[in-house]
């Protein structure tokens, strides 16, 4: 029914004078429940239909959303598109993707869907047993609650080129939080996990367990002096200092020249043996999708092969920018022009466990929580205040606080050293990474 509908909104904006239009529906349900301290605090129902439109009229263009999706309000949207299209400033590069770079059917089989929706009282249980398991861990004292939901969304695109698909995935979730200590020393702690089944989520104590074990692990912390040694980032937390890499690639910053990394395509930024694989088609991903939000093809690929920065993140717009063509990254809203975003993103793992890792480095600092990072886009400066434990011959010496670590982007992935134990926790994964000598500020 959704695609029919998107045609029809298609048409109608073609009618009122549009030269290209894409149509867009995105329909969403979600349930949710969180306890605290033993008690129900929230369960939460969420259900949306929102629809979004494109125009382009010559060179000029405008978006437009709404959730009311009746005959009478798909009138009044295309008309307000229409009319802000004729408004707008000429953009050279706002066009619908090539027809050469669209997806075709059949699509990969994902299995994205799982037909299981479980009910409040499944969810409750959830949440319950993973805040029971976080609050029975020795040292814990409080608690933040527990949390468990399931959602289930659907995402079609029609465009007057021709192009109609839709796809479609649920997700499932449990987390705890845990709180150790008292007054002052209190440290907080968490875990949680997200899947696309719901019998691929770890056990609810246990993650429970692990949310406990995090907040106590951070008890009576200590303040370390300035210092340069090598700093881990351990595996939970080290696509964090990748991300800038993505934003450091993708084509709208290129094509601003605000990126650290615009002269640097083809070039060997990271050690030999480093690669950052991208797969959309993974079966169950949370970031798998047979199709960008421009209707672009997805394709594996590696962002960085042996080292080599071998692509740009790029969608239509970007791409015309520079004189390319689109990569398959284009990401968007309902309202808005196109962003881009990657789909499954994997560091590959290296030789050493983290153990091995403290090994190597001697003495350094394990970052295990990171908060209010810096970036100087145009040069790659990079800070970050953390906290974690300190580590001397490979062993930890206790946690450690009040921590910023500082270096540029450039030079710490030349020397970044992946370790062994990857986990593919979410749509982005990376094993530890050990960089063998970072700015640390301390007391």
């Amino acid at each position: 029914m959704d695609e029919n509908l998107l045609h029809d909104v298609v048409a109608a904006a073609r009618k009122a004078g549009a030269d290209a239009a894409e149509a867009v529906f995105a329909e969403r349900q979600s349930l949710s429940v969180s306890v605290r301290l033993g008690d129900l605090e929230e369960v939460e129902r969420e259900e949306a239909r929102d629809l979004g439109l494109r125009v382009f009229i010559g060179q000029r263009s405008a978006t437009v959303s709404g959730s009311d999706i009746s005959a009478e309000a798909r009138g009044k949207l295309v008309e307000r598109a229409v009319a802000m299209a004729r408004l707008a400033p000429e953009d050279p590069y706002a066009s619908l993707a090539p027809q050469d770079r669209l997806a075709r059917a059949p699509y990969p089989e994902l299995d994205l869907i799982d037909p299981y929706e479980p009910s409040a009282e499944t969810l409750e249980t959830q949440a319950r047993t993973a805040e029971e398991h976080a609050r029975a861990v020795k040292g814990v004292t409080n608690s933040d609650g527990g949390s468990a939901a399931w959602s289930s969304s659907r995402w079609a695109m029609v465009t007057s080129e021709g192009f109609h698909a839709s796809h479609a995935a649920t997700g499932h979730s449990i987390s705890a939080s845990a709180i150790a200590g008292e007054g002052a020393g209190m440290e907080r702690g968490g875990e949680g996990r997200s899947t696309r089944h719901f019998g691929d989520l770890p056990a609810a104590g246990d993650i429970g367990m692990e949310a406990g074990r995090q907040a106590v692990a951070r008890l009576n912390p200590r303040k370390i002096a300035s210092t340069t040694a090598p700093v881990i980032f351990e595996n939970r937390l080290a696509m964090s200092l990748i991300g800038p890499l993505l934003g450091a690639i993708s084509g709208p910053s290129i094509a601003r020249g605000t990126s650290f990394l615009k002269d640097k395509l083809g070039e060997q930024i990271f050690a030999r043996g480093v690669h950052l694989l991208e797969d959309p088609h993974r079966v169950r991903g949370l970031g798998s999708a047979p199709f960008d939000d421009e209707g672009v093809a997805t394709q594996a690929r590696a962002l960085i092969d042996d080292g080599v920065l071998t692509t740009w993140l790029l969608n239509t717009s970007s791409a015309k920018q520079l004189g390319l063509v689109t990569t398959g990254h284009a990401s968007r809203g309902l309202a808005g022009p196109s962003g881009v975003s990657t789909h499954n993103l994997t560091l590959q793992p290296g030789e050493k466990d983290l153990n091995g890792l403290m090994k190597d480095a001697g003495t350094g600092l394990v970052v295990t929580s990171m908060f209010g990072p810096s970036l100087n886009g145009n040069t790659g400066d990079w800070s970050v205040g953390c906290s974690g434990y300190w580590f001397e011959n490979g062993e930890s010496t206790g946690p450690v606080t009040e921590i910023t670590v500082a270096g540029n982007l450039i030079d710490i992935y030349a020397r970044l050293v992946p370790g062994s134990d990857l986990e593919l926790r979410g749509a982005s994964n990376s094993p530890s990474l050990l960089v063998d000598a970072l700015a640390i500020a301390g007391k």
